[in-house]
């Protein structure tokens, strides 16, 4: 008797070389942070995004509380937050004690709309937090003019977007202030993981600061002859990466386009097997951006059930999920607002396996799996 082997939701490229690296660092005696590895990955980040300075951190949220606390936001400041994404935007504007305040996204793509962001700026506006939705680049040129328009700080959140593009410059490069994630389901991953990037070296040593408990780097002082005593010169957090996680993530950055190009091809090949499907419509790509496809996510026509059909696709060992979370209503945030358009993406994206270590017969089992469902699920059409 054969049976079907499971096709996840996610998955992540690691292997032999991403293997050496962690024995490397375990000869070397130094598996903590901010030590060689560390100090190295920062430096390849800076000079792949071309920024004035990197921070490594232990995830991109972190990143983001980082970012806030460098530009200052106070209690008090409201920050405009792309509302379709994972909250970690409207988070990081709370752990400074500022208002996040949910602006709607665009129907066909999901980032956030900048005539929604004009239209929320206000006395107590301080900045823009805006969010490459699921691997694909907001509209920077049009937020760059908002925000400088208004003076206020323009924040890129390219946790999803390692490797896409935006009017030919890379993701995490298309902001003043960028915040990167390397989690298990990225497009380089060393299972968690983030980075700050900045165009500003000092903004950078302030994060490096504050990442570290308010002391500099314990690597560093070691190395000094003699007994050198740290100083607390801020209050600062525990936020550091590993040299371990750091050692895999040097490895995983000269992978990017190794891992994209797969992602690109079975993006490509859904693409084919599901354009004619009358029941869902496909992700959109403006012309001036290319996608990191961490998530393939489509849009199912109202009949849909999307729980029925999640839950036939998963009895038959298929990974899929809801999409992203419209911010806006989860109850953690008691928001009266209303973004329409992020709430009804809300309800009908639905995400299909997407990673760099699918096949092309997994990908046809999953386009055929999904068209029997959604004709199995979905209400008759009222004439």
């Amino acid at each position: 008797m054969t049976t079907t082997q499971p096709i996840p939701l996610v998955h992540a490229s690691l292997g032999d070389e991403e293997l050496a690296a962690v024995a490397e660092v375990f000869a070397s005696g130094w598996p903590a942070g901010q030590g060689p590895q560390g100090k190295a990955l920062e430096a390849e980040l800076a000079e792949r995004y071309g920024v004035g300075g990197a921070v490594a951190t232990s995830n991109c949220g972190v990143a983001l509380h980082l970012a806030l606390l460098a530009l200052g936001v106070a209690p008090g400041d409201e920050v405009i937050v792309a509302d379709y994404t994972f909250p970690a935007p409207a988070h990081a504007v709370h752990y400074v004690g500022g208002v996040p305040v949910f602006a709607d996204v665009r129907a066909d793509t999901g980032t956030v709309d900048p005539r929604a962001v004009a239209d929320l700026v206000g006395p107590r506006t301080v900045g823009v937090i805006a969010v490459d939705t699921v691997g694909l680049p907001a509209d920077y040129a049009e937020l760059r003019a908002i925000t400088e328009r208004h003076g206020l700080f323009l924040v890129e959140d390219a946790a999803c977007s390692v490797g896409a593009t935006y009017q030919g410059v890379e993701a995490g490069g298309l902001a003043p202030v960028a915040c990167l994630s390397f989690h298990g389901r990225k497009g380089a991953t060393s299972g968690e993981g983030g980075a700050l990037l900045t165009a500003d070296p000092a903004l950078a040593a302030h994060a490096r600061v504050r990442s570290s408990f308010g002391i500099g780097s314990i690597f560093d002082q070691a190395k000094i002859v003699g007994l050198p005593i740290p100083e607390f010169t801020e209050i600062g957090y525990n936020y550091k990466l590993s040299d371990i996680a750091a050692a895999i993530l040097r490895v995983q950055l000269r992978r990017i386009g190794e891992l994209l190009e797969r992602r690109s091809a079975v993006a490509a090949r859904y693409g084919e097997l599901l354009g004619d499907e009358e029941l869902l419509t496909l992700p959109h790509v403006p012309a001036d951006r290319t996608h990191a496809w961490q998530t393939y996510m489509v849009t199912l026509d109202p009949r849909v059930d999307r729980a029925a059909l999640a839950a036939d696709l998963r009895g038959q060992g298929i990974g899929c999920g809801h999409g992203t979370w419209a911010s806006h209503l989860q109850p953690v945030y008691e928001s009266k607002q209303r973004c329409p358009v992020s709430a009804d993406l809300f309800e009908r994206n639905f995400a299909i396996p997407m990673h760099a270590e699918l096949n092309m017969d997994q990908v046809e089992r999953v386009a055929d799996a999904l068209r029997g469902a959604l004709t199995t699920h979905a209400r008759p059409h009222q004439g």
